[in-house]
């Protein structure tokens, strides 16, 4: 009969991988993610943006129609901020390899800063007919104040998408090749 070892390892899992990445079904997850600059930046928009509408949704503001508009904005890009923090926190990126990836996060930065812009603008106009009503009031004020704070977070983040996408030497065909 042959002899068996001493010690035998039954251990029957593989070990979590390094580095910040914990694979889950067919996703990873990048936990290093949300400790960088533009991680912070997007888990803010996602915060604040929903400030933003929570307030003024919160508020009688279907009394008059620019509140439309900036509900339009906030909701929508606080809907797309939470799919493209998804997106980059599972590494789908690297699974959409057909996407260029700099360039779209460029141009999604940016015009969420001009919408969001043209939002904070009609909201601040329009805060002045709640006037009487300090409840609404309140409300609009504080919503005009996050969400000139959210152009701003967006505006932070097209400058972040504006040096990751020119260190790649502004070539989007080099984000579709995969690698």
């Amino acid at each position: 009969m042959a002899d068996f070892p001493g010690k035998v390892n039954t251990e029957t899992s593989s070990p979590q991988p390094r580095g910040g990445s914990v694979q889950l079904m067919n996703a990873s997850m990048d936990l290093n993610f949300i400790k960088t600059i533009p991680g912070i930046l997007l888990i803010a928009e996602i915060v604040l943006g929903l400030l933003v509408w929570a307030l003024i949704s919160s508020a009688a503001y279907q009394a008059i129609p620019a509140y439309g508009w900036v509900m339009f904005v906030s909701v929508t890009l606080w809907i797309l901020t939470i799919v493209l923090f998804i997106i980059l926190f599972l590494n789908f990126q690297q699974k959409l390899t057909f996407v260029p990836w700099r360039l779209a996060l460029l141009v999604f930065y940016g015009v969420a800063a001009v919408l969001y812009l043209t939002a904070f603008v009609a909201n601040a106009a329009s805060v002045s007919a709640f006037q009487y009503f300090p409840y609404h009031y309140n409300r609009m004020a504080a919503a005009a104040f996050f969400g000139i704070v959210v152009t701003l977070i967006y505006a932070a983040s097209t400058f972040f998408a504006y040096l990751d996408w020119r260190s790649d030497g502004g070539n989007a065909a080099t984000s579709t090749v995969p690698v």
